[in-house]
């Protein structure tokens, strides 16, 4: 037999194979699929992508990579080719670290001291950084226990600026430590901090504005994270303090419109939901709240459009087809219509918290046991497609989808899995 025989069938034999083979292994690249900030892209736990497998065993979605780090509830920052995570390190230093996205190799790191002790009651939640970062125009942006505000250039950490806010507005520490996630846009920063919101210059965090003072301390300072959003004509900074709903002028941080909001010890923790000119929420001891903003005599008034029992906890919420999609106090998913308040359907108990992400009618969920679901999303049933429990510690951070990668932040480690494509 000649050569090019042989040849002609080792390559028809590795077709063959090729072809034949469920799976085919993708390369890994970083490419330009990012999680900037908290929640994602758009700020509301959304990305657009190829379908997900409909399994979540090793065979679909496989483990590239896991370090070892101190405690943190900061979820991960994606970039194109690196992940920013946070960690409290020995009770007393605050520490930020670059990983390889491809491998998971320290690229650099950042420190400083920075420790607080919560109250005693909700020691079970720790004493460790709680802000997610945000990352702009190749600076990352850190919220720190102590109130502390930290820009770094993300090429290398080295510390560009930073605003202690207890420092510059003699405001008293937040009891449960800096909590709200920034939010960068063009050149500012929005934070809730310093007992009140703050906008600040991104390139050298000067105070451009405060609004919404409030007393600070344990019962005052903010537990949600502001978004953007356009509302009634208007482009505005929606925030909830531990007690109201309010719409914030970006120019000047006045008060364009607010609402209270009732919970239980000010227990307004989700960043809220904005769907045209209507606003949802959900509060620990308070309920579910849909509101209607409109205007009248050159004012925005709030309507309170419908209210029910539904209490949402930590969990922000997704909308997926016009459905509110709730994760809630007794720890249960609920499907909620935003316009009546009708829920749809409850689900069965699982963990205290979930960080989700819609992608189309799929929502892949992390529950704080250290539990990935993945749940179709349909209005007229719950239905769990998959399930697997990817940690022991716990999973309070909220999770990152960037491309085909997933980044998971469990409470002592930073783990990085790759979805498999199936073959065509």
């Amino acid at each position: 037999m000649s050569y090019v025989s042989l040849s002609s069938r080792f390559l028809l034999c590795l077709i063959v194979s090729h072809l034949a083979s469920p799976w085919i292994e993708q390369p890994l690249s970083a490419g330009d699929s990012v999680w900037p900030q908290w929640r994602g892209p758009s700020r509301d736990g959304q990305v657009e992508a190829a379908a997900w497998p409909s399994s979540l065993d090793e065979n679909h979605l496989k483990e590239l990579w896991r370090i070892p780090l101190g405690p943190s509830y900061s979820g991960p920052i994606v970039t194109e080719n690196a992940v920013y995570v946070t960690e409290t390190r020995d009770a007393n230093r605050e520490v930020v670290t670059a990983l390889s996205r491809i491998s998971g190799e320290k690229l650099w790191q950042a420190d400083w001291d920075g420790a607080l002790s919560v109250p005693f009651f909700a020691k079970a939640n720790g004493d460790w950084i709680r802000s997610t970062p945000a990352f702009s125009d190749g600076h990352l942006y850190v919220g720190g226990m102590r109130d502390v505000l930290v820009c770094l250039d993300a090429s290398d950490g080295h510390e560009v600026w930073r605003v202690d806010f207890p420092l510059a507005f003699k405001s008293p520490l937040p009891s449960f430590g800096f909590v709200c996630s920034q939010l960068v846009d063009g050149e500012a920063v929005y934070v809730q901090a310093g007992a009140g919101v703050v906008k600040l210059n991104k390139r050298d965090g000067s105070l451009i504005w405060k609004g919404l003072a409030d007393k600070g301390g344990m019962f005052n300072s903010a537990f949600s994270s502001p978004v953007i959003a356009e509302i009634c004509g208007e482009r505005q900074l929606v925030v909830q303090s531990r007690v109201k709903l309010a719409g914030l002028s970006l120019e000047d941080g006045s008060v364009l419109w607010s609402v209270d909001v009732p919970a239980f010890r000010g227990m307004n923790i989700l960043t809220p939901t904005v769907l045209a000119d209507t606003i949802f929420t959900s509060s620990y001891g308070g309920g579910s709240f849909q509101f209607r903003l409109s205007r009248a005599n050159e004012r925005i008034e709030v309507t309170e459009v419908w209210k029910n029992e539904a209490q949402g906890y930590m969990s922000s919420p997704v909308v997926i087809d016009g459905t509110v999609y709730v994760h809630l106090r007794n720890q249960r998913l609920t499907a909620i219509n935003p316009e009546s308040g009708e829920r749809y359907w409850t689900s069965r108990p699982f963990g205290k918290y979930w960080s989700m992400v819609a992608n189309g009618s799929q929502l892949l969920a992390l529950d704080e046991r250290g539990d990935l679901l993945l749940i179709d999303a349909q209005r007229d049933r719950f239905e769990l497609i998959a399930s697997r429990h990817i940690s022991d510690d716990p999973t309070w951070a909220h999770l990152a989808i960037a491309g085909d990668q997933i980044f998971v932040r469990t409470l002592n480690a930073a783990v990085a899995y790759q979805w498999r494509a199936a073959a065509e």
